[in-house]
Formats: C-alpha cells, structure tokens, sequence
C-alpha cells in the first residue's frame, strides 16, 4: 500500500506563510486526485483542499483565498501554500489521494506534519 509522506509543517506567527509538500515514499505509485486535510486537537480530520491530475482544485470555505493546492506531476508531489495563517489553521496537516475533489480520502494516513500558528 502506498505511503504518502507529508512535510514542511512548522511554528509560524499569525499572517505568516508555510509551504507543505506531499509525495509517496518508496514506491512508483502516480499521485492521481490528491487532497489535504488536517485536525486540529479535539477535533476530526477534515477536508482542506483537492486536485485533479489535471489541475483544477477544490477548497474548504474556511481556507480558500488563503491557501493554493498545486502540482507538479513530473515531482509527483502535491503541494498546499497557506498565507495569512490563523491560529484557528493550527493542526496536523496530511494529504491522501481521493475522487472527485477528494473529500472522501481512500488511502490509509501517514503521519502528517504539524503546523502550530501562533497569536
């Protein structure tokens, strides 16, 4: 089964910037729609964002117009830029791969990479 492996989470003050990158580890696995989510202590995993391998993406309401999902196919990675980050943006970040837009995951979690957003 493949495993995805998320990185670039970090500590970062209110209305600064992170970059978080997503690729599988050890496998030939080709990213097809890809989504990320994250949880937020005490709460569930939700829905951040998704693309499709042909590049049109999908946003939660909370996050849109603050972060952008990318792709690069030929790095078979996936990317999420978050500006203007908020405390409320505190969480576990983790991507998997989905249909449509990709807010049901089908694959299995890696561990995620944590972004603290401080106030």
């Amino acid at each position: 089964q493949v495993q995805l492996v998320e990185s670039g989470g970090g500590l970062v003050q209110a209305g600064g910037s992170l970059r978080l990158s997503c690729a599988p580890s050890g496998s030939s696995f080709s990213l097809n729609t890809m989504g990320w989510y994250r949880q937020a202590p005490g709460k569930q995993r939700e829905w951040v964002a998704g693309i499709t391998i042909l590049g049109s993406t999908y946003y939660a309401d909370s996050v849109k117009g603050r972060f952008t999902i990318s792709r690069d196919n030929a790095k078979n990675t996936v990317y999420l830029q978050m500006n203007s980050l908020q405390p409320d943006d505190t969480a576990v970040y983790y991507c998997n791969y989905g249909m449509g837009s990709a807010r049901t995951p089908l694959g299995s979690w890696g561990q995620g990479t944590q972004v603290t957003v401080s106030s």
